[in-house]
């Protein structure tokens, strides 16, 4: 059974989703405050973590940030606020996922479900290009033995472009699949300075890229060969 952690204060919320949850077969533990929060987590394993943004003692980025420090769990936010400033800031952070108040229960349960599938997809796999050597379960990139550094998005990058190794990625599909939940927000040239980050990374000479090949005017491809 898997277990969520759902930090939220409001308590007509709490009620609504929790039960659905539990219907759906999650085990749910609830914090509503951010120290309550920090208390579950330094205590108890979790598979999953839907966060409440604004909460009476602090705020869910940071509890995310704190999540990411220890832990490769997955991460929703639950907000009332659909700021551009809140969506980059939980992207860049690591979240997996955001949904804005009110919802449906039916679409968040469907987020969960989405979530977790993704991670489980992820387990105890180890994806070589090369001699790049990426890590699905424990998000780390090496190349050459040596551990390279990518940040949230950079590393989300180059994960898509390894599931479809080989193949093209246009752009278009990039941007939806690395900003899922703000891609509305995203220019085509943002895109352009992340590839731009991970090749200065990952690639021998980035002025002359040989693992991710752009096909002009269409997209992007990972090769291993």
């Amino acid at each position: 059974m898997k277990k969520i952690l759902l930090v939220e204060d409001d308590l007509t919320i709490v009620s609504g989703l929790r039960y659905a949850l539990e219907v759906d077969g999650y085990d749910v533990e609830v914090a509503t405050t951010f120290r309550e929060a920090q208390k579950f987590i330094e205590n108890q394993e979790f598979d999953l973590f839907i966060l409440d943004i604004n909460l009476p003692d602090g705020n869910g980025l940071d509890l995310c940030q704190q999540i990411r420090l220890q832990m490769n769990t997955p991460v929703i936010f639950l907000t009332a606020s659909e700021t551009e400033n809140n969506i980059v800031i939980g992207l860049e952070l690591g979240a997996d996922d955001y949904i804005t108040k009110p919802f449906r229960l039916r679409e968040l349960l469907g987020r969960v479900k989405a979530v977790l599938r993704r991670y489980e997809g992820n387990q105890l796999k180890v994806v070589h290009v090369h001699d790049l050597e990426i890590n699905l379960q424990n998000a780390t990139v090496h190349k050459g033995g040596e551990e390279v550094i990518l940040t949230v998005i950079e590393y989300r990058l180059l994960l898509i472009l390894a599931q479809n190794m080989n193949e093209l990625v246009t752009r278009e599909e990039l941007v939806r699949s690395l900003f899922e939940f703000g891609s509305e927000y995203v220019s085509d040239n943002t895109l352009s300075v992340y590839l731009k980050r991970l090749r200065e990374k990952i690639e021998d000479n980035p002025s002359e890229p040989k693992l991710i090949e752009t096909i002009r005017g269409k997209g992007y491809k990972l090769k291993n060969r």
